[in-house]
């Protein structure tokens, strides 16, 4: 096995983990920001080095198709590609698939490419080699993500097929220096959510992520379909709780002993000009900012030089440093706040921190 969990505190169900790769060691619980095409929008490594990022994301299914999976492992794959010497996680392409309205059958997934129209297609086999090609640390197999709301039958279905699919991926996968993650699936029902786990973990992979959570449900159906999924899966491997980061989904997946997390969200805001801060979150273009000539956070060392006032300004003009201050902004928040609970989990008090994030996120 290429991968190591080992656990360093815990508190209650929260763990506090360090992970042993090929590439070196990660912390957990971590935030992973989301590099689509190469890079986290506006950002490049020397920046998720500033802000302390370990893991950086990339997806199959647009660096499949460009500039292709040849191309970046002609310019030495994903790390030399971009420059980065951190950790690098790729999806396996299903959730983007998923939202092409595929021809999915026994055997993959056919679907137009957005960039030219081309017919393109995903199979559990191809898609673990294109991941072996792109070079990541991590590597995602290829899974069907369920649309909600869904009959239980066709969660059911998607789900069986999720199964079958990881035992291909995983008797494709080659690379000794990469290691490899099951998903499970099950939709918002919790007995689904354990036979899924089971079946997944008896393939033995070296980490789970659990995927389709967070997709539109509330909160009160995603947390008991999660801790079910936990329930099931083994103590001594990382658990990825896949789309995740909106600041208390994170804090309280913590809690049931998520060890990781993804998501588009706090880059997707910043571009908005909405900003998270440790008392909510706060649309940047309100009047009420306009001659405001305070940080938005003090603490924020990516954002605490400029006053709210001058970052509304360029927002309004259209200024894209607005949206590369507020993505380095939004970010150290989301990194600060894991950080802040890998603290809390050693020193038993992770229900403070769970309070105070509860106090301004709903």
């Amino acid at each position: 096995m290429n991968l190591r969990y080992e656990l360093v505190a815990t508190d209650g169900q929260a763990r506090r983990g360090r992970v042993h790769t090929s590439r070196g060691t990660y912390e957990t619980p971590i935030f992973m920001p989301v590099g689509t095409r190469g890079a986290v929008v506006h950002l490049d490594a020397r920046d998720y080095e500033q802000l302390g990022a370990e893991i950086i994301l990339g997806n199959t299914y647009h660096l499949m198709l460009r500039p292709g999976a040849d191309v970046v492992e002609h310019l030495g794959g994903l790390h030399k590609f971009t420059s980065w010497d951190g950790h690098t996680l790729t999806d396996s392409g299903g959730f983007q698939v998923m939202s092409l309205s595929p021809k999915i059958d026994d055997d993959g997934v056919t679907f137009k490419s957005i960039y030219d129209g081309t017919k393109t297609r995903l199979t559990p086999e191809s898609a673990t080699h294109i991941q072996e090609q792109l070079g990541a640390d991590i590597a995602m197999v290829l899974d069907i993500c369920a649309a909600l709301p869904a009959t239980k039958t066709e969660v059911r279905a998607a789900m069986e097929t999720t199964h079958r699919w990881a035992g291909l991926a995983k008797a494709a996968h080659s690379r000794p220096d990469q290691a490899q993650f099951g998903i499970v699936q099950g939709g918002v029902d919790p007995d689904l959510r354990v036979e899924s786990a089971a079946a997944i973990s008896s393939l033995d992979f070296a980490g789970y992520g659990i995927g389709g959570l967070s997709v539109g449900e509330p909160r009160s159906e995603m947390l008991p379909a999660l801790e079910a999924a936990l329930s099931e899966l083994p103590v001594d491997k990382p658990r990825y709780l896949m789309g995740v980061g909106d600041p208390i989904s994170v804090v309280e997946a913590i809690a049931l002993g998520v060890d990781q997390f993804d998501c588009v969200l706090p880059t997707r805001l910043a571009r908005h000009g909405t900003v998270l801060n440790s008392n909510g979150k706060v649309n940047l273009r309100r009047a009420q900012f306009e001659h405001d000539l305070e940080p938005l956070d003090p603490r924020n060392p990516f954002s605490n030089r400029f006053s709210a006032g001058y970052l509304r300004h360029l927002l309004k003009v259209k200024e894209p440093t607005a949206g590369r201050v507020l993505t380095l902004h939004n970010l150290w928040y989301l990194l600060d706040l894991v950080n802040r609970t890998r603290t809390a989990i050693e020193n038993g008090t992770l229900s403070e921190v769970r309070a105070e994030v509860a106090q301004y996120w709903t």
